[in-house]
């Protein structure tokens, strides 16, 4: 898989999927410091015109880099939750079609420490490098279990003791309200669409993020940055 930035092409190689580097050939320190960690470990870098660049990011701003990694590592829901030593802690990711919020998403998940995003394998975001420049290199990090279908993918959640929470602004429930201290899954939907009827009906509670102004709703990865902090929260007060 191709991907571009500094901040992705950085965390590639942290995480220990980058295989291949290009860089340009100006003089800048910031790439100097990729190239020296590349080296340390061995990586192959190659210094090209800017023009090699922008044909691989597809003339998408690349800040003078783009790398080669393995493919996402593909996990399953029993390794995740039979490992984890804590409560369970997953977003699933229903309809999510827009790969600037799936990377905005990955961005809030690893900061606040979430074992693992579910999502769809057919109609949603792809894991490439839009969305792996959008997270700024967290999806380097972030644990991905790609399923067939979601409403399959929360009976088996279920089937492990997890709780399944979804999303809706007309729900009753505040989010705040919720007892994020133990294993849940939250469901998130597409922005105008939002969790669709059959993976709706599989949720054990149904919670909102009430709003005070006058626009109705709020940006997908926004609103799931508010809900993931709010767990984070609950759960290191009680630590």
């Amino acid at each position: 898989m191709i991907i571009y930035g500094i901040n992705s092409v950085v965390e590639a190689i942290r995480a220990g999927i980058a295989r291949k580097i290009w860089l340009s050939n100006r003089d800048d320190r910031r790439l100097a410091q990729v190239l020296s960690m590349a080296k340390r470990q061995g990586i192959e870098v190659r210094r090209v015109e800017n023009a090699v660049l922008n044909q691989f990011s597809q003339g998408v701003a690349n800040q003078g880099i783009v790398g080669e990694v393995a493919n996402p590592r593909k996990h399953s829901i029993e390794e995740l939750i039979v490992n984890s030593s804590r409560p369970t802690l997953i977003v699933v990711l229903d309809g999510i079609e827009d790969p600037q919020n799936l990377g905005a998403i990955a961005r809030s998940a690893e900061a606040a420490a979430v074992d693992a995003i579910v999502h769809q394998t057919r109609r949603s975001a792809k894991v490439g490098a839009v969305a792996t420049k959008v997270s700024a290199g967290a999806l380097a990090h972030v644990k991905l279990v790609p399923v067939v279908n979601i409403s399959r993918a929360l009976d088996e959640i279920k089937n492990f003791g997890v709780w399944i929470v979804g999303f809706e602004a007309k729900a009753d429930i505040p989010y705040y309200a919720l007892d994020m201290t133990q294993s849940i899954a939250l469901v998130v939907g597409a922005e105008g669409k939002g969790i669709r009827r059959l993976v709706r009906e599989k949720c054990d509670w149904l919670a909102s993020i009430p709003m005070h102004g006058h626009v109705s709703s709020l940006n997908v990865s926004v609103a799931t940055g508010i809900l993931l902090f709010e767990a984070l929260r609950q759960r290191t007060k009680v630590i």
